[in-house]
């Protein structure tokens, strides 16, 4: 199993999610790694956790990494969120991904969920995709 091709995964996503005209439309530069501290924006992309698999085979070592983008609102509806939500799956659905370390043979939409949270009158959609990477550097 190889975990090495986690952080050049991440950065792909995010440079996707950073450049993309929709993904932007919806939430401008509001993409984050880690929430800031403070007041955030009322709309924003949150990177979130991830899962890595061992999917070794005999041509050599790769992963499958599941990972959660987020899109957060603190706004009564879903409908922001919703089409925030909509412009990241787009985004990323079938991205040929240049990754710094590994090659990514596919990038996959699993699920989603959206809940509310009342106690901070938030709106939150969590997308979770799969990607699986042959990593070339072991």
């Amino acid at each position: 199993m190889s975990y090495g091709a986690a952080e050049a995964l991440q950065q792909a996503v995010y440079a996707t999610l950073s450049t993309d005209a929709a993904v932007v439309a919806e939430v401008g530069s509001a993409i984050y790694d880690a929430v800031p501290s403070g007041a955030v924006p009322d709309l924003f992309v949150s990177l979130g956790r991830e899962t890595v698999l061992d999917r070794s085979d005999k041509s050599g070592q790769g992963a499958e990494h599941r990972f959660e983008v987020s899109v957060i609102a603190d706004q009564a509806g879903y409908a922001r969120a919703k089409a925030a939500a909509v412009a990241v799956c787009d985004a990323l659905v079938g991205a040929e991904l240049t990754l710094a370390r590994g090659t990514l043979v596919y990038l996959n939409f699993d699920r989603a969920s959206a809940r509310k949270d009342t106690s901070a009158n938030l709106r939150r959609i969590d997308l979770r995709f799969r990607a699986r990477i042959e990593d070339t550097q072991t």
